[in-house]
């Protein structure tokens, strides 16, 4: 602890003594504001607050770049999974096909020839009397059909399959 001016036996002219006092206001200064500002209990909490929102923010970036280049790596392993499927349904539709004994396929070809002419009647049908909104969906889920025509031949081709199978065994 500092000692007091009168207890310090060495100061003895009156300058010395106005260096010492100088000394110790400076001192005692600095203590009243680390006291001042340890019992400033709202600028503490307000202070801590401010670091604990930085260090949120800086985690939450960091999660958010992380969720960012997984939910890209995941898109990315289901388009390659999407095409692995897409080829292997072909070639399972072209198994399927080659197996088909021509009655089958006959068959086949005859009942979608039937079901395009149906849906090419219901289709007429259903501009006449559908309300647009419902039209423009239809029109794009056809569209889309179009657009997956390989596997939705696939799959027809192993219904006809099941089919046949099925016949077969129970005759």
């Amino acid at each position: 602890m500092t000692q007091l001016p009168h207890e310090d036996e060495s100061a003895g002219t009156p300058r010395e003594l106005r260096e010492q006092v100088e000394r110790t206001r400076h001192e005692l200064a600095g203590t009243v504001e680390a006291l001042a500002a340890k019992a400033d209990v709202k600028a503490r909490a307000h202070d801590k607050a401010t670091e604990v929102k930085e260090q949120a923010a800086a985690k939450a970036g960091e999660v958010k770049e992380q969720a960012a280049a997984k939910a890209g790596e995941l898109k990315e392993q289901a388009v390659v999974k999407a095409k692995e499927l897409k080829v292997k349904a072909a070639d399972a539709a072209s198994r399927a096909q080659d197996k088909l004994p021509d009655p089958v396929k006959e068959k086949a070809v005859q009942a979608g020839e039937q079901a395009r002419a149906q849906a090419a009647r219901t289709g007429r049908a259903w501009e006449e009397k559908a309300p647009e909104p419902m039209r423009a969906r239809t029109a794009e889920g056809a569209r889309m059909a179009r657009n997956h025509r390989t596997a939705l031949l696939a799959a027809g081709g192993a219904a006809a399959v099941v089919w046949w199978a099925y016949r077969r065994r129970n005759g």
